[in-house]
């Protein structure tokens, strides 16, 4: 009879050893600097954050220029950029965790008003230019010495940001990628690019972790579905991505029409840990520890990631911990 594991039980994925499953996911604080620099305020941000945390994601950091969704947005598109990251690291190290960094590329979400020029994406459309082939393997590259300026920074893995309407999940989903070249069209040219991507990140990281943020469903007819995200999720692993995170694809973080369900992309997360070996996080609006343990025991999820709460409250993750302590 294997023995029931919770949200407080540790995880050891490759040499890397998560004290508990409690992620604080990626979300954007508006800490930087306007050049993308790591400040002061963004290292307390963390700080005070991740003293209890299995694993806190460092908010995603743009890999180019083109790809800046916003001011004051954390970037890691050169290197002078890593000394500032060094001690964000460091930092969260002393506070007991791993640190790994979300990088990203806002693609067509991006505007002309941030980045100066017209946006690019998969295919042509309304304000964006689509990307030649060429390009691709260039932004490829781009994702790489992101990647390799984290492992030098002393970062203990990357998460690849394919969610939320992001570059990688707007090639994914056939609501944005029309393409007619092998890097559009079937669900398997659709996953070529951002296969690409991991290929090339996964060199550059060597033992490090690879998370990657899929996009698992857009909650449109037309757009990415569960199977399509399961699919994926088994590529991802065959490739060597250490953990999934699931979350949503173009219907955002937060759709409307999920908010009154608890842990509301949780179905989703499950049905692809059903499907896969690597450790799986959960997401979708949840705010109690119980609920959260809960969903960890039932074996629905290997990790549960908490945002908002966590955002709002830096001492949501002691109090959820005390709360379940005292339940045992």
């Amino acid at each position: 009879m294997s023995l029931l594991v919770g949200l407080l039980d540790p995880l050891t994925v490759k040499d890397v050893c998560l004290r508990n499953r409690l992620v604080m996911p990626p979300m954007q604080s508006g800490r930087a600097s306007f050049e993308g620099d790591v400040t002061s305020r963004l290292i307390n941000f963390y700080v005070r954050r991740s003293s209890v945390l299995g694993l806190p994601i460092v908010e995603h950091a743009y890999v180019s220029a083109l790809g800046k969704i916003g001011p004051k947005q954390l970037g890691i598109y050169s290197d002078k950029l890593i000394p500032g990251f060094e001690k964000l690291a460091e930092a969260i190290h002393l506070a007991g965790t791993p640190a790994v960094v979300q990088i990203s590329h806002a693609g067509a979400v991006a505007t002309k008003k941030v980045i100066g020029v017209m946006p690019v994406g998969p295919s042509a459309r309304n304000k964006t230019r689509m990307l030649e082939k060429s390009e691709l393997y260039e932004l490829a590259e781009d994702y790489a010495l992101a990647t390799e300026r984290a492992v030098k920074a002393g970062f203990d893995g990357v998460e690849l940001h394919g969610a939320h309407g992001y570059l990688l999940n707007q090639f994914f989903t056939p609501l944005l990628n029309k393409r007619e070249d092998e890097f559009g069209g079937s669900l398997e040219n659709r996953m070529r690019f951002p296969l690409l991507v991991v290929e090339k990140v996964r060199k550059q990281l060597g033992k490090g972790l690879l998370l990657y943020r899929i996009g698992a469903d857009d909650l449109a007819p037309m757009g990415t579905q569960l199977q399509d995200a399961i699919s994926f999720a088994q590529k991802l692993e065959q490739a060597s991505v250490d953990i999934v995170d699931v979350s949503g694809g173009m219907c955002g973080s937060e759709p409307k029409q999920l908010q009154h369900i608890n842990g509301y992309f949780i179905a989703q997360a499950s049905a692809i840990k059903a499907s896969i070996r690597a450790p799986v996080i959960g997401v979708g609006g949840i705010t109690e520890a119980e609920f959260a343990d809960k969903l960890v025991q039932e074996n629905k999820v290997d990790l549960v990631a908490v945002g908002r709460a966590i955002l709002h409250d830096n001492l949501w993750p002691q109090r959820a911990i005390q709360t379940l302590q005292n339940k045992v």
